[in-house]
């Protein structure tokens, strides 16, 4: 294969410059995960597919934090012990890395973040506006957590990455992310598709689209961090966002889908998610 042209090699080392910086917070010498073959998640399973893609990723944990604030415990703890209003960018890049070191990295440090998860869910308690009581240690409430963004995770890699994927490969994702919910003391922790799909569905009963989630919706859709600013995708991640959330979930947050330019929209974020991963491969 020719050699790349030097324009447009600076352009993919700069793209991928830009990827690793809004990921790893160099100040406090954050590097990329490194893949282990003693990872939590079978090494190039099913895991590894999903959540190895920049673009499916970013839209679907978008989707997840949408998804996951309309329950009112979950969105309490964040609230009133986070600085998420303040801080979206740092959040999602914890996020992005608790994801990436449970995935690809040794057992041993998959197994130290998760106890570092589990250690500051000791002190996120509280009760909601109307009294009742929310701990973060709730396995009900880690489960909600749990399916809704790894169902986000896997529905965006479908969408952007793998439209074809079978329903066997689908089973097997949720069968390999079981051991991190488990760690994290979540239950139930579903092990196929139809038993994500389910749980789902049933929290639906539980999940409340109040003002303080209508104005989670809008820090997350409207106050998009800095350092992807300099990416002319904002607009473009935020509704492709929106467009993979459930019609029910959509409807609780008074968005709308892109209707008739969602063609368009899941092409640009093709076109986008194809850039992304020809900066990133490997040289």
């Amino acid at each position: 294969m020719a050699s790349l042209a030097p324009p447009a090699e600076a352009l993919r080392r700069r793209i991928a410059g830009e990827v690793v910086a809004f990921f790893n917070d160099r100040g406090r010498g954050q590097e990329p995960i490194k893949s282990s073959p003693h990872a939590l998640c079978p090494p190039h399973g099913v895991a590894w597919r999903v959540h190895g893609d920049v673009t499916s990723m970013m839209v679907g944990g978008i989707a997840a934090l949408l998804l996951q604030m309309l329950h009112p415990s979950a969105l309490a703890g964040v609230w009133d012990h986070s600085d998420f209003q303040k801080n979206m960018h740092g959040r999602l890049r914890n996020t992005a890395r608790f994801i990436a070191v449970t995935t690809y990295g040794h057992r041993d440090e998959a197994e130290a973040a998760i106890g570092r998860v589990r250690r500051i869910h000791d002190h996120v308690n509280g009760t909601l506006p109307d009294g009742t009581p929310y701990d973060a240690n709730d396995p009900r409430l880690l489960a909600w957590v749990h399916v809704a963004g790894s169902a986000m995770f896997l529905d965006g890699w479908v969408r952007f990455g793998e439209p074809r994927m079978s329903a066997g490969d689908r089973d097997a994702y949720w069968r390999e992310v079981a051991p991190v919910a488990r760690l994290l003391g979540a239950d139930p922790v579903p092990q196929s598709a139809q038993e994500a799909a389910e749980l789902l569905r049933s929290f639906v009963p539980e999940l409340r689209p109040d003002e303080r989630a209508r104005t989670v919706r809008d820090i997350i859709l409207r106050n998009v961090p800095d350092k992807l600013r300099v990416l002319p995708v904002q607009a473009l991640l935020m509704q492709s966002a929106v467009d993979l959330l459930p019609p029910w979930a959509r409807r609780m947050h008074a968005l709308r889908s892109s209707g008739l330019t969602r063609p368009a929209v899941g092409a640009a974020t093709l076109g986008l998610a194809g850039t992304l991963r020809w900066a990133l491969s490997p040289r």
